[in-house]
């Protein structure tokens, strides 16, 4: 068959208008490429892809003509039919009274021909939150600096934080993503690219919290040297951490107590398969030290018979201890959650989602079926980036989700929302379509492949329900017709940022544009902070890389002076840092975000596109240490100008 007629039955675009304008058309390799990677799909036949049921609302589908009537359907879970039908016609209604879960659909036609697909019965909307509006602390955990931790801020500092946070009179933190990493690779920092979505980064572990944990054996000197430093260092604190991990686990199974044992193994068996796995995953990267694809083959796909094997031979002794740095990371952040619970606070957590993950980790190697590990994430060319974007992450394909009815994405829903309150899906916008760039191809090659979008929708308002999780997309760039109409629709947030929201003359929006379902905030990780915003800093910086900042001195002043005139426009005088969070405050969006970078004056922002050893990207540590913060920042002018949104508690 013809790859551009192939691609059509896949629902890949093979050509598309970029942000500025110009028609793109697949180049026939990349596209080939594209095709042979993606899992096998058969187009469909009697009906358009997964049925979604809102529950308690009418709902039906049309068979298409390739069906042959009458067609008989029923709806299975597992192996019990729930509910069953014949249709004379092409419009299957569906019942109303069905239970909310995934099912998956049967139809046969008159001939005997069959079709099998997902079927997703979902609350009608995501959590809607059971607050008004406040506000949020967002804080890059690994900078936060204090007086005892091991160079890397921790969860025992996310407690302090929720401390604080809840003393100036916010409601939550606002936190990069918490994913585990590689730790054998310390220098691969970036919380975006992470290992895995489902379990946890270790280094966030306050390891003097450890059951079993001696002080004497970390290397003080190592350690004043790791506290000290305004950069973390992380080869460093990875070694004196994973020591002192290794060390915990060595005395908990020396003796630990009956409860701490209880523990653990009840939190290995709620987590499962998906721990175990993990676990032999890790212990099987280290043993071999190469890419999955190139172990030996028995290895090369998961299999939890001889994870059984594994386990009870000599590396058995490595895979528990996987599991227990997944269990006490688990045990810390879930302690952050319930002190947020104890102040009262109505978000608590709010966790960011990474886009994608390593072609080379556990998640790509475990869902090889809904990850590809031969594509790509990325986006297509626009007036910012002129030849696209490759941010070399595997992502999810549609048609290995539809047929395992998404449980890898329910998977990372779950494992995100476990301990938050609020959760953030980085790139919201794929899904429902991805801009896949095949391996070995330019950016521009890359190519827009449809996803089940309501179907992904209906998944995460049945976790975010379930778990009473709000659901924020950042749903920034290029975003299609009709797309955040959708959203809402299902109760999925917008994320809005001021910076992005100005007119044609540069006028920044006034407070009516802000959506009352949305978190607003000033600024990104990948933008500016405000004193290097207003200082110009961020400018001079790129230029000093050699980077073009997207920008000139004479746009940024005129952008000053729109600002304080949309500013004064709202009876605001002032143009500091707490007249610009006075009037996000006073905007409908329920969530407002505030930077504690902002808060502290701190000019360089934490990640900087297009650049990797250039500059520090999630290095820098915060000016100064947890315990000082509160002196160090204007509270009485954070609280006046955030006066309207504080709950009473």
């Amino acid at each position: 068959m013809d790859p551009f007629t192939r691609a059509a039955e896949l629902g890949i675009e093979t050509e598309f208008i970029d942000g500025q304008g110009r028609r793109h058309v697949t180049d026939v390799a990349a596209l080939k490429t594209v095709l042979d990677a993606l899992s096998a799909r058969t187009a469909v036949r009697f009906i358009d892809g997964p049925v979604v049921v809102r529950s308690g609302q009418p709902a039906q589908s049309l068979l298409r003509d390739a069906a042959t009537l009458p067609v008989s359907w029923k709806i299975v879970a597992d192996l019990k039919v729930i509910a069953d039908g014949e249709s004379a016609d092409r419009t299957l209604a569906w019942p109303t009274d069905l239970p909310a879960g995934s099912y998956r659909l049967h139809l046969t036609d008159a001939v005997s021909t069959s079709e099998d697909v997902p079927f997703v019965v979902s609350p009608a909307k995501a959590f809607g939150g059971d607050f008004d509006r406040c506000w949020l602390l967002a804080v890059q955990l690994y900078g936060v600096k204090s007086s005892r931790n091991w160079g890397i801020g921790d969860f025992t500092d996310l407690e302090g934080l929720i401390e604080l946070a809840a003393r100036l009179g916010a409601e939550g933190i606002g936190l990069n993503p918490l994913h585990a990493l590689f730790d054998d690779r310390p220098g691969d920092c970036s919380p975006y690219s992470p290992n895995s979505r489902l379990f946890l980064n270790a280094l966030y572990v306050d390891v003097e919290k450890l059951p079993g944990f001696a002080m004497e054996t970390t290397d003080p000197e190592v350690l004043s040297e790791a506290r000290q430093g305004e950069i973390v260092d992380y080869a460093a604190v990875a070694a004196l951490k994973w020591k002192a991990l290794r060390a915990a686990f060595a005395a908990f199974r020396a003796g630990a107590d009956a409860g701490h044992r209880k523990e653990f193994d009840a939190f290995r068996n709620e987590r499962g398969r998906l721990l175990s796995r993990f676990a032999c995953f890790e212990t099987l990267r280290h043993k071999f030290n190469a890419p999955w694809w190139e172990w030996p083959e028995e290895w090369r796909h998961p299999d939890d018979l001889r994870c059984t094997r594994l386990r009870a031979g000599p590396d058995g002794i490595e895979v528990e201890f996987v599991e227990f740095v997944q269990w006490v990371a688990d045990r810390q952040l879930q302690a952050c959650r319930d002190r947020a619970k104890q102040l009262g606070m109505k978000v608590g957590l709010y966790l960011d989602v990474a886009v994608g993950v390593q072609a080379d980790g556990f998640d790509a190697w475990n869902e090889q079926l809904a990850i590809s590990r031969h594509l790509s994430v990325g986006a297509p060319p626009d007036a910012l980036n002129t030849a696209g974007q490759d941010w070399g992450l595997a992502g999810f394909n549609a048609a290995g989700l539809e047929a395992q009815s998404f449980q890898p994405f329910r998977d990372m829903l779950r494992a995100s929302m476990r301990h938050a309150g609020a959760i953030r899906l980085d790139h919201v916008l794929g899904l429902k379509r991805l801009y896949l760039v095949p391996r070995g191809f330019l950016a521009r090659d890359g190519v827009y492949v449809q996803m089940p979008f309501e179907a992904l929708l209906a998944v995460t308002a049945q976790e975010s329900q379930a778990h009473r999780c709000v659901v924020i997309g950042e749903d920034l760039g290029t975003v299609p017709q009709g797309f955040r109409e959708q959203m809402a629709d299902w109760g999925i947030w917008s994320y809005l940022v001021m910076m992005f929201a100005r007119d044609d003359r540069g006028m920044f929006r006034g407070i009516d544009h802000y959506a009352a379902d949305a978190l607003v905030t000033f600024n990104t990780h990948d933008l500016s902070t405000w004193a290097g915003w207003r200082s110009f800093g961020d400018l001079a910086l790129k230029r000093s890389l050699g980077l073009d900042p997207g920008e000139s001195d004479d746009e940024r002043w005129h952008a000053l002076h729109m600002l304080s005139d949309t500013l004064r426009h709202h009876g605001i005088d002032s143009h500091d840092l707490f007249a610009m969070i006075t009037f996000l405050s006073r905007t409908r969006s329920r969530l407002l975000a505030i930077s504690l970078e902002d808060l502290l004056g701190v000019v360089e922002q934490p990640n900087i596109p297009g650049t990797v050893d250039e500059h520090p990207n999630w290095r820098r540590r915060l000016p100064v240490e947890l315990e000082a913060i509160e002196g160090a920042i204007d509270v009485g002018a954070l609280k006046d100008a955030t006066a309207g949104r504080n709950a009473a508690r």
